[in-house]
Formats: C-alpha cells, sequence, structure tokens
C-alpha cells in the first residue's frame, strides 16, 4: 500500500511539471524556434511547372525563388528583385528589329526584351543531385540508384552550386514539356518567343520516350531565350506585355537545374514519389525536410540561403504595428516550420486556442467565439481572445465574385436602354450587403465594380461608388431604394414583373453548380431578391462539368463565378470583361461574352501603360462603362480574418506575394509560458477518482490481509 501510495503521489507532482499532458510535440522541440501551423488540402503537384493552387504554393513559394518578389510591406503591390540585381526594364523593337523609344505606341512594337543579371553567390539547397565523387562525376547517377531507397534521406552524400543562368532558361524550357502538362504553357507560347515551336518539337520527342524516359532539354532551342553570360539572360516577347514583370515573381519562372531534373528521370525513382514534384530543390529560405502530406509536412531553414534582410520601409501604420522592428535583419528568422493536416475545423481551432498552432483562421463554426460585430458592421476581438494576447489580422483580398449576365441572351443581353436598365434594376434589388451579414459573417465589402482594393485603379469613397446602384449619404455609399429599381423595371417594359409587350410574366434563369451559390438557403434568399421587383427566379442546379459547357456554349442567362488576382494589376481583372475574350465566340474567360467597342478601345489602351495619372483616368472610364451597362451584378470582395499568438510577430496579409514565411518571427519563450499556463491539468476528477478507487480496494485489501495472518496462525 505504501509503494502504491508513493507511486500516485508521484505522478500528480509531475503533472505540475514541465511540457503539457496534451501537448501533440515531442519533448525535444520545446522551446525551439518552430512554427506550427495546419493545412487541410494536401498538395498535389512542387514541381514549379505545374503548381498553381493556393495550397501548393504555400510551400513552393518558401522552397523556390523566382527572379522577382513582392515588397512585404508596401500597399499597392510593389515588384522589387529577388535573387536578379534589378527590376528589368523592357527595351521595344518594331518589325525590323530596330529599337523604340520606352514611350513608343504598342501597335509600332514587334517584339519586347527583358535582360536579367543574377546576384553573385546564390546557392542551392544542399541536395544529393549535387554530390559529385572523387571523379568529379555525380555520385547518383547510374543504374539502379533508387534500390533499397525510399526518400531523400536516403543519400546519405548532398552537394550544392551557384545559381546560373541556364537554372531560369531550363525551367522555361519545362513548362513546354508535354509530360508536365504546365498550366500556363498555353498563355506563354502565346508570350514567349519560340515557346510555342519549342512544345511542339518536344511533342515529338516525347512520342518515341519510353514512359520513364528523360527529355534533355538543353538539346532542344528556345528561340526567344539568349543566354548573355553565366549570370544573365534576355527574354523576348510578342508584342507589349508589361504584364510579364509580375510572371517572373511566381514560381513557374523558379530555377530548376538540369541535373536536378536529370536525377529524378532515373528508373525506379517516380514509384517511390522520388520526384521534382515531390521533392523540391531550391534557393530559397526554406527546404522540404519532411513530406507525408496525409500527415505532416516539414519545411527547414536552408543552410545556403543568401543575405536577404527585413525591410526598413512600410506604409502608414506599419511602424506602429511593429512590423518594423527587425529592420535589416538576416532573413530567415525561423529554423523550421511544422505543417500539420487537419481535416476538421474544430479540432484546428481548439489546438490554435491551446497554443499548438501559431495562427489560425476563424470558420463559421467559431466565428461567434472569435469576433463580435457591432450594429455598424465594425469587428473586433472577442474578450476571451484578447485576454490571450490573441491578435485579429483583417484585409480585403485581391478577389471578387459576381454575379454575370450572358450579354448574347436576348433579355438579359445585349446593349439596349431595355435590357440596360432591366440589367440596372437587378444590380439594385439584389442586397449585397445584407447578403454578406447573413451568409458572409460580415467578411466582405460591397463591389462598386470589377476592381478589388490593393488593385491599380480602385478607388474608395464618393469617387469609386456604383452610381447607377448607389448614392452617397453621410459619407458612405447607400444602396438606392426598391422604388428605384422598380422605376427602371416599368422603363425596362417590365411593369409589374410583365413584359408590356406579351403580358407574360418575366421570368429569367440563374444556372449554378451544387454547393456554393447552389445551397438552399442562399437560393432562397436570392429568390426573394428578385421577387422585390416582381422577377421569378428559376435556379437550374448541375454538376460542374455541365455547368461549365452550358457557360462555354451560352445557354444560361445568369450565372454566378469569381475571379482571383493572378498578378496585382487591373489587367487581370478587365480582361474578363474584354470582347476579345468572349466565352462562346473566342473561347476566353469573359463568360458574360460582353462586347462593348469602347470599352474593348480602352482597354487596349490600358493594359499596356505604366501605373500613371493617365492611366488611371482610364481605368476611371472603364470602370463608369461597366457600371452603366452592368454586364455583372458586382457582389463583393472577400475579406480574410486571420489570428495570431502574440508571440508570432511580423505578420501582415498579403495575398499576392506568397513568400512571407522568412519574415515572420516566435517568441519562443512566450509561447511555452503560454502553453502551460492554458494547459495546466485538471486535478481534482484524477484525485476524487483514485479516493473512489481507494475506498473500494483498501476493505477488500485489509480483509484479504487479515485471512492471510489467521491461516499462518493455524
Amino acid at each position: 500500500m505504501r509503494q502504491i501510495a508513493a507511486c500516485l503521489i508521484s505522478f500528480i507532482f509531475l503533472a505540475g511539471c514541465g511540457q503539457a499532458w496534451n501537448d501533440p510535440y515531442p519533448a525535444s522541440d520545446a522551446g525551439r524556434n518552430i512554427l506550427y501551423t495546419a493545412f487541410t488540402d494536401r498538395p498535389k503537384h512542387l514541381d514549379p511547372a505545374q503548381s498553381y493552387t493556393e495550397d501548393e504554393i504555400t510551400f513552393t513559394a518558401q522552397i523556390y525563388e523566382p527572379a522577382l518578389q513582392y515588397h512585404y510591406l508596401k500597399r499597392p503591390y510593389q515588384l522589387i528583385s529577388s535573387t536578379v540585381e534589378q527590376v528589368p526594364q523592357a527595351r521595344y523593337f518594331d518589325a525590323q528589329g530596330r529599337e523604340l523609344a520606352a514611350d513608343a505606341p504598342a501597335e509600332l512594337i514587334a517584339e519586347s526584351l527583358y535582360e536579367l543579371k543574377l546576384k553573385k553567390g546564390i546557392r542551392f539547397q544542399p541536395h544529393p543531385a549535387f554530390a559529385m565523387n572523387r571523379y568529379g562525376q555525380p555520385e547518383y547517377l547510374g543504374k539502379n540508384i533508387a534500390d533499397g531507397r525510399q526518400k531523400i534521406a536516403d543519400f546519405p552524400q548532398a552537394g550544392t552550386r551557384e545559381l546560373v543562368a541556364d537554372d531560369y532558361i531550363y525551367q522555361l524550357k519545362r513548362l513546354a514539356h508535354p509530360r508536365l502538362h504546365s498550366p500556363i504553357f498555353g498563355m506563354m507560347a502565346d508570350k514567349i518567343v519560340g515557346l510555342k515551336a519549342l512544345g511542339e518539337d518536344l511533342g515529338k520527342a516525347a512520342k518515341t520516350l519510353p514512359t520513364d524516359g528523360w527529355l534533355d532539354l538543353d538539346a532542344y532551342p528556345l528561340s526567344g531565350v539568349e543566354k548573355v553570360d553565366s549570370h544573365t539572360w534576355r527574354i523576348r516577347l510578342k508584342g507589349k506585355y508589361p504584364q510579364f514583370l509580375y510572371w517572373l515573381a511566381m514560381p513557374f519562372f523558379a530555377p530548376v537545374p538540369r541535373e536536378v531534373d536529370r536525377f529524378y528521370a532515373q528508373p525506379g525513382m517516380a514509384a517511390k514519389n522520388l520526384t521534382l514534384d515531390w521533392w523540391p530543390v531550391g534557393t530559397g529560405p526554406f527546404m522540404l525536410s519532411e513530406n507525408d502530406p496525409n500527415r505532416r509536412m516539414v519545411l527547414s531553414r536552408n543552410p545556403n540561403f543568401h543575405g536577404q534582410t527585413y525591410p526598413c520601409e512600410g506604409e502608414a501604420g506599419d511602424r506602429e504595428a511593429g512590423l518594423l522592428e527587425d529592420c535589416g535583419k538576416p532573413l530567415p528568422f525561423i529554423e523550421q516550420a511544422v505543417f500539420t493536416r487537419e481535416k476538421e475545423a474544430i479540432p484546428y481551432w481548439n489546438k490554435f486556442l491551446q497554443g499548438y498552432f501559431d495562427a489560425s483562421g476563424i470558420s463559421s463554426d467559431s466565428f461567434d467565439q472569435a469576433v463580435r460585430v457591432n450594429v455598424g458592421g465594425d469587428v473586433a476581438l472577442s474578450d476571451e481572445m484578447r485576454d490571450k494576447g490573441i491578435r485579429l489580422l483583417t484585409s480585403i483580398k485581391t478577389s471578387t465574385f459576381y454575379m454575370g449576365f450572358n450579354m448574347l441572351d436576348p433579355v438579359v443581353g445585349g446593349l439596349s436602354s431595355r435590357s440596360t436598365k432591366l440589367r440596372q434594376a437587378i444590380s439594385i434589388a439584389i442586397d449585397q450587403e445584407e447578403y454578406i451579414s447573413i451568409f458572409a459573417n460580415g467578411r466582405g465589402i460591397a463591389a462598386q465594380g470589377a476592381l478589388p482594393p490593393g488593385i491599380f485603379g480602385y478607388e474608395a469613397g464618393e469617387e469609386g461608388i456604383d452610381k447607377v446602384v448607389y448614392d452617397w449619404v453621410d459619407g458612405k455609399p447607400k444602396r438606392k431604394s426598391v422604388e428605384v429599381a422598380k422605376k427602371l423595371m416599368s422603363e425596362a417594359g417590365y411593369s409589374n414583373g410583365r413584359d408590356e409587350k406579351t403580358g407574360e410574366p418575366l421570368v429569367v434563369n440563374l444556372d449554378t453548380t451544387s454547393g456554393g451559390m447552389g445551397e438552399k438557403s442562399r437560393l432562397d434568399w436570392l429568390t426573394r431578391q428578385f421577387a422585390k421587383i416582381d422577377i421569378q427566379l428559376v435556379v437550374r442546379t448541375t454538376d460542374f462539368n455541365r455547368f461549365q459547357d452550358k457557360v462555354r456554349k451560352g445557354n444560361i442567362q445568369l450565372y454566378y463565378l469569381g475571379w482571383n488576382a493572378d498578378y496585382p494589376d487591373p489587367e487581370n481583372f478587365f480582361f474578363l470583361l474584354d470582347g476579345n475574350e468572349g466565352k462562346v465566340a473566342k473561347g476566353g474567360e469573359n463568360a458574360s461574352n460582353y462586347a462593348n467597342p469602347e470599352f474593348d478601345r480602352l482597354f487596349v489602351k490600358m493594359k499596356n501603360m505604366d501605373n500613371t495619372p493617365e492611366r488611371l483616368t482610364i481605368i476611371r472610364q472603364m470602370t463608369g462603362i461597366l457600371q452603366h451597362d452592368a454586364p455583372w451584378v458586382f457582389g463583393l470582395h472577400p475579406k480574410s480574418y486571420t489570428l495570431g499568438h502574440h508571440w508570432l510577430k511580423n505578420r501582415k496579409p498579403n495575398d499576392v506575394g506568397n513568400n512571407i514565411l522568412k519574415y515572420q518571427r516566435i517568441d519562443a519563450a512566450e509561447r511555452t509560458a503560454a502553453r502551460l499556463a492554458w494547459n495546466r491539468p485538471v486535478l481534482w476528477p484524477l484525485l476524487l477518482g483514485l479516493l473512489v478507487i481507494l475506498l473500494a480496494v483498501v476493505p477488500g485489501y485489509l480483509g484479504y490481509r487479515r485471512r492471510e495472518q489467521r491461516a499462518a496462525v493455524k
């Protein structure tokens, strides 16, 4: 009994010391400068030629380094150099090869040339593809190299080398590789001189190539790319395309060394996931040291990362927010980032509240616990969050969601006064503010046009409101009344919701997919919005493929879609309404098939301009045309809400620049103290249980002892 009691006392004593009982991480990680976060969807591609989705770029943007990047703090988003000495300036040439002035008209420009020059001394992460034997030959290149190996760590030797221009040129060629199916090949083939021809050549070569064969891309020329010297290369584009600079900041244009491609192409490697898609190789601040996408993924500091420092400039309010305190300090700050897969929102949220994740979004299930929304729509942290020192970061995403009209439809389409007024009436009737409040927990702002905040040309305040839909009242936009919408309906020939020519009720069809806007409560709400102006809405729900087919053929009246910025330029949104991008006629991204000659003329002029006052004037004209014609019911720009613990420093919302991990810093001591305080074990139920057990066991034990003693006496 004395031994049992001693053990129980020791157990209880130890429970109050060291790590919390529920700590999911090994004791060896305690106090280390590790960032802990989560992911929900496993990344499909980590090869920069293939990767495009948000869950993929979370990793690729930390591992690879394109030539350019975005300034971490400045808004609107500003391109700066990454691996090159400076942001290149385009040179222009006419059809005869004569160089033109920088302000030459776009119609005279046959080609644009960009010259990029690398900084010296940048080196790749350690990797077995760079390992050399004593003869100066690759250590791991030959027959049966994959035998007995399951992961990169099974190759004991690693090497490195300096980044050179050839590595960027090689990756450009990989965009044309027929077996990689790069999602941007088609677009880039229309821009980069010779890329389409290279794709055709590689396609022919691949037809006779074994399944596990390797195409040595150095054997295939790309006419539009020229190596000047070991650290300098040039890219030639067709015509003028200033937005190309934004593409140079994407992982698609990050370097891939030839020897890495050759290493992974060896027989037996792909079967064991020994591929670039699984084990990426870059020059960035981090490298993938653990890849188990069903459980966890780990980024570790690249020991060869070159000398980047934290920025010393930002925008108004950054200094007050503590975002400049690490000015000039070397990057990255953290030694590791551990990503744990969490498929369900509740476990993710609970671990965040326990301090085991350093940051979190806010799901619908946890919204009321996290924040409070006052009657004016302002959002603030709940008392529980403030007491924990949790910080709230909000930002308007560079995205837009909208209801589109098919401008080819005889009822809602066309640019006649009748159809235009009908679309304007619908735009007024659909109360976006109410939708945001009910279905988005206030996480968004009503769109006034096609451009979201953060994009050049977006204007807040009275100057930027959609004057067809809103009035400016008491310093803020106020949606026009239903009576105004009904008046427009009457002017369009639909008094009381009936066609004055036929007497038939006005019925319009909305095509949607199941899920998203297909949710019943949202569609019921939308039906009521149309009913306010006596329009009968019929919702036709179908699967995504069927929906896409109907959009492609123009067999729709109304539809819902959204767009996330590929790059922060107004061209990336306005092209969705460019007549030359018509879905039915051209197979483009203009699902509304909108075509206004004046808008198209201004678009051609605007898209090739720098961000000048003249460009802003043209954007205002284009926005005004869209507001009048109403090919979209401008919906909302979503608002992101992110929570971060007080020990997570230098965190600022960034929807375009994705290489943000290197800027963030952890105060590990603060985190350890908070975890211990928040996860102290509640011992009284255990003690009570032990007491009950003792009360049940002791009498029996004493009885047993007495019987034993009597037997011994006999």
